[in-house]
């Protein structure tokens, strides 16, 4: 399948290396990296955790929906919060303007990765465990890609490689 390489979406769950993947294929492929969480919290001038406590969940879905809609970017590699699968606007927006990545990331991996939930600004409904957003939020990111890659075993060099030789291959 051929893809117009015009930007590149990252999704995944929280420490998948969408950030880090991000920076290091911009660089490679000359295009700009964008953090659409850094946009977020630009435009609230908050932290995403502290607008997760003063918004509630809904309130600061509601405004990463809005955000990501709103990008417009041209040979850039977009990284939005993992959370930005559950606004449908936003995700049809950035399926439009982008090839959107999976970034396929074992539970146990992300276990191992992950830090403090709550420091991170991680979109959790109160009470829900890990293993229960995970569950939750895979189906949507494999609904909404274009292309996966399962990082199982690979570093980010290995995955950024891999992506820079599917863009310059079309």
């Amino acid at each position: 399948m051929r893809f117009e390489w015009k930007n590149i979406t990252l999704i995944g769950m929280p420490a998948s290396g969408k950030s880090t993947v991000g920076v290091l294929l911009a660089k490679r492929l000359g295009y700009r990296f964008l953090d659409s969480d850094l946009l977020i919290q630009e435009q609230e001038g908050r932290l995403l955790k502290q607008i997760i406590e003063d918004e509630g969940l809904s309130g600061f879905l509601a405004i990463e929906e809005q955000v990501n809609r709103d990008i417009c970017a041209e040979r850039t590699v977009i990284a939005p919060g993992g959370s930005v699968i559950y606004g449908p606007s936003a995700m049809e927006h950035l399926k439009e303007i982008s090839t959107v990545v999976y970034l396929k990331l074992g539970y146990g991996d992300l276990e191992r990765r992950l830090g403090n939930l709550k420091d991170r600004g991680v979109a959790l409904k109160d009470g829900m465990t890990l293993r229960e957003l995970y569950e939750e939020r895979v189906p949507l990111y494999e609904k909404y890609a274009d292309v996966t890659i399962d990082e199982t075993g690979r570093t980010s060099g290995q995955v950024v490689d891999q992506l820079r030789m599917m863009v310059e291959w079309g």
